[in-house]
């Protein structure tokens, strides 16, 4: 639910700033941090990189090592060179998301102690070991691997759930954690991301039933999977699960040893309709008021920050304040301007503050983020963007 008060003091805070600008409510983060804590009553919580795309964001919940603090354990980065970027400036536990195939920055790992033991690489293909044993150029390496299990629901031909790896029965599992230890691997976790549960607003008493069935059923799967892996590896150091829409669902089990979290800090659009928690949307973004086409029509600079994902309403940027307006469904959230119905209070040079759908994506948009506190004081950060970086 978002508070008209929180907007209110991101605008005061920033009135002599000239829009387009990202500003964050640091009151608003932190409590949504406290939140994502105590949802996971107890087990520690792995920052999403891609869900943030901010170091000093990444720094206010894991600390400035970028490590952990405060229930926050680890960062999931969504590339190597992400991740190696990262541990060049302090993190000690990073944790792919997802496989890698670039050559150049799996030497740079393979070259590095401290990198070797600061990530965990992500796989799920016998074939992606042998891509990653050839770029690290020797066999006197042993880097990091946690294998990807698909945690998709299947009900006959339906399938539920994201496409992600060919990883799903015990069989499998243990076949490739068989493999990677032959070719010098470290096995060391294993992770099920359950999309269908963590990433859909449980808005009707279908959605309801089907996380209910999907759950039952990765419960029991997953703790089949690490039998299987764990008679091959012995011991596992990451058993890692769920999403901010889905923590209370993955802590559950008590196989799991860590959650990934990353959108609850800011909590975009998409979050909106979960019964799990209550959303407070933290991250916003200004663009201003450059012309007035009708007297009910006033147009911003800018606004088409659409994210990824099926294309469709959801995906669009959400104007909130001033309440009352709307896209115009001709033309949406433009390319270079944004016309917004129900501007008839609105003058030219005003400001109009948006949500965007997801999280870290926003975050491409701008080279800068104001953090603002209670007090009204604020600090502008640099985003990925603004450090010079871009990891895809």
């Amino acid at each position: 639910m978002i508070q008209t008060s929180s907007i209110a003091g991101l605008h005061a805070a920033t009135a002599e700033l000239d829009p387009p600008l990202a500003a964050l409510d640091l009151s608003v983060l932190r409590a949504n941090a406290a939140d994502l804590v105590r949802r996971a009553r107890g087990v520690p919580v792995r920052v999403a990189s891609k869900s943030v795309r901010c170091r000093a964001v990444l720094a206010e919940v894991l600390g400035t090592d970028l490590t952990a603090a405060g229930g926050f354990a680890g960062i999931m980065s969504y590339s190597l060179r992400e991740a190696i970027w990262l541990v060049r400036h302090g993190a000690r536990d990073v944790l792919l998301g997802y496989p890698t195939v670039d050559r150049a920055a799996l030497a740079e790992l393979a070259a590095d102690d401290i990198l070797l033991r600061s990530i965990t690489l992500m796989v799920d293909d016998a074939a992606q070991l042998d891509l990653i044993r050839a770029a690290a150029g020797t066999d006197r390496v042993r880097p990091r691997i946690c294998l990807d299990v698909d945690a998709s629901l299947r009900i006959g031909p339906l399938h539920l759930g994201v496409r992600r790896s060919p990883l799903r029965t015990p069989q499998q599992a243990a076949t490739l954690a068989s493999a990677a230890l032959r070719r010098g691997f470290a096995v060391v976790g294993v992770m099920t991301y359950e999309a269908q549960l963590a990433g859909l607003a449980d808005t009707n008493i279908a959605v309801r039933l089907m996380k209910r069935a999907s759950a039952t059923e990765i419960t029991k799967r997953r703790a089949q999977v690490l039998d299987a892996v764990r008679s091959v590896t012995g011991p596992l150091e990451i058993v890692n699960s769920g999403g901010t829409g889905s923590i209370e669902i993955s802590t559950a089990d008590p196989d799991v040893t860590e959650v990934t979290a990353g959108s609850g800090l800011y909590v975009p659009t998409l979050f909106d309709r979960y019964r799990s928690f209550t959303p407070r949307p933290a991250l916003f973004f200004a663009l201003p008021v450059q012309r007035r086409p009708t007297s009910k029509i006033a147009t911003v600079f800018g606004g088409g920050y659409i994210a990824s994902g099926p294309a469709g309403p959801a995906r669009v940027p959400k104007p909130v304040w001033p309440s009352g307006l709307k896209l115009l469904g001709a033309e949406g959230a433009g390319e270079v301007q944004t016309p917004l119905s129900g501007a008839a209070q609105l003058r030219i040079g005003d400001r109009v503050w948006f949500r965007h759908a997801k999280a870290g994506e926003m975050c491409e948009r701008f080279d800068t983020v104001y953090l603002v506190d209670t007090d009204g004081s604020r600090i502008g950060v640099p985003t990925y963007r603004g450090e010079g970086v871009c990891f895809g």
